[in-house]
């Protein structure tokens, strides 16, 4: 019962993770498209948080844990499906 709810809950942590990565890139080719769209050049990500000040290492601590939640995503997926299809294939039919 306690694996079935541990499931249950990483699941729902997965879900929340990648519903927020997607948000943080859409975020970002919205943000990139109406600055384009208002002054005809892509704006200079590093002078705009340059000029945040000490904002600047929050918000890319914030993007690293983002970029780091992501790679940890990715890796759990792949190591379960190898894990799951090599276990499969052991199984005596």
């Amino acid at each position: 019962m306690e694996e079935v709810e541990a499931k249950a809950t990483s699941t729902s942590l997965s879900t929340v993770l990648w519903y927020a990565i997607f948000i943080w890139f859409a975020s970002s080719l919205f943000s990139q498209s109406f600055y384009m769209a208002l002054n005809g050049e892509p704006y200079d990500a590093i002078t705009m948080l340059k000029e945040l000040g000490p904002v600047y290492y929050i918000v890319v601590a914030v993007e690293l844990a983002v970029w780091i939640s992501l790679g940890s995503l990715l890796v759990r997926k792949v190591v379960q499906k190898t894990w799951t299809a090599s276990k499969i294939q052991t199984l005596p039919a």
